[in-house]
């Protein structure tokens, strides 16, 4: 059994880190709540962006645009979004899990990453990093993000990139954060039409509709504020996950070290109690030898 001293050096040093993991969860929660009001706002743009590119796609055949044009040569820009920091269990790892899984030739894929800790794993296992947005994470605002998408955007049609994901981190509630992969480009034809089929029209079928001067033009507006939304969605939906993961992993830790505490507690009674009784020995067997 350790010592009596060095028991309490463990459990000062414990209840220490407590405090600190109790403080972080406070100001995630309040960090929380802010980042989930944006990432509720940001919602209805995106899907309404999305249903009126899914309804062109649907109402109408035999559709050429560049953005739509399927190409397999295996060059492939991933957007993977994280965090900055740690200490927000597996919120990070499961991103980036994510897109090892999907990509099968890390040396041929380029990464834009928003975020450093994102940047640092996928940079280790092969991945060309091709553009960093770290500091957009503590102030998420929409200018970087539509600059970000002209770039990507102009990256496809010059055909330096055949497929676009965005890997992210989908806010379902405080304690609940889904990681997702999307492709936006090409566009996913089928996967928006499906959307569409499963959403509205099944519930409130809409009326055909005519495009002037043509689908096609009204796509190549469309589609790069689909692009745009998308990412700008994306990010603060990761940002209001990361806090939440934030929260629940420092609370976890912080009923963890109350374990630990109670455990250390116990273990110093019983060391205590075992030196008053050695002592207490050592008394009785002095006072039987003296008689």
């Amino acid at each position: 059994m350790a010592s009596m001293r060095e028991i309490k050096r463990r459990k000062i040093s414990i209840q220490s880190t407590q405090q600190i993991t109790k403080a972080m969860k406070l100001v995630a929660t309040a960090k929380l709540q802010k980042a989930k009001q944006e990432a509720d706002s940001a919602r209805p743009y995106f899907k309404v962006t999305k249903e009126t590119v899914a309804s062109i796609l649907a109402q109408s055949s035999g559709l050429h645009h560049p953005l739509l044009e399927e190409r397999n040569d295996g060059k492939t820009l991933y957007v993977v979004i994280t965090s900055n920091r740690g200490l927000a269990g597996g919120y990070n790892g499961n991103v980036v899990k994510l897109v090892l899984q999907q990509e099968e030739n890390p040396s041929q894929a380029k990464v834009a990453a928003i975020g450093k800790k994102g940047r640092d794993l996928l940079n280790r296992s092969g991945f060309s990093i091709y553009k960093e947005l770290h500091g957009i994470m503590e102030a998420p605002e929409y200018g970087p993000i539509s600059e970000l998408g002209d770039e990507i955007l102009e990256l496809f049609l010059q055909q330096e990139v055949d497929q676009v994901h965005v890997a992210y981190t989908a806010f379902n509630s405080s304690i609940s954060q889904e990681p997702k992969l999307l492709q936006i480009l090409p566009l996913g034809v089928e996967g928006l039409r499906t959307d569409l089929l499963e959403g509205k029209t099944k519930q409130d079928p809409t009326e055909p509709m005519n495009y002037d001067p043509s689908p096609e033009a009204v796509l190549e507006m469309v589609i790069p504020k689909y692009v745009k939304s998308v990412l700008y969605g994306a990010l603060k939906e990761s940002i209001a996950s990361e806090h939440g993961a934030r929260m629940t992993a420092m609370d976890s830790a912080t009923n963890n070290a109350s374990d630990m505490i109670d455990d250390l507690t116990l273990d110093y009674n019983r060391a205590r109690q075992a030196t008053i009784t050695q002592e207490l020995s050592e008394i009785v067997g002095g006072a039987e030898a003296l008689k």
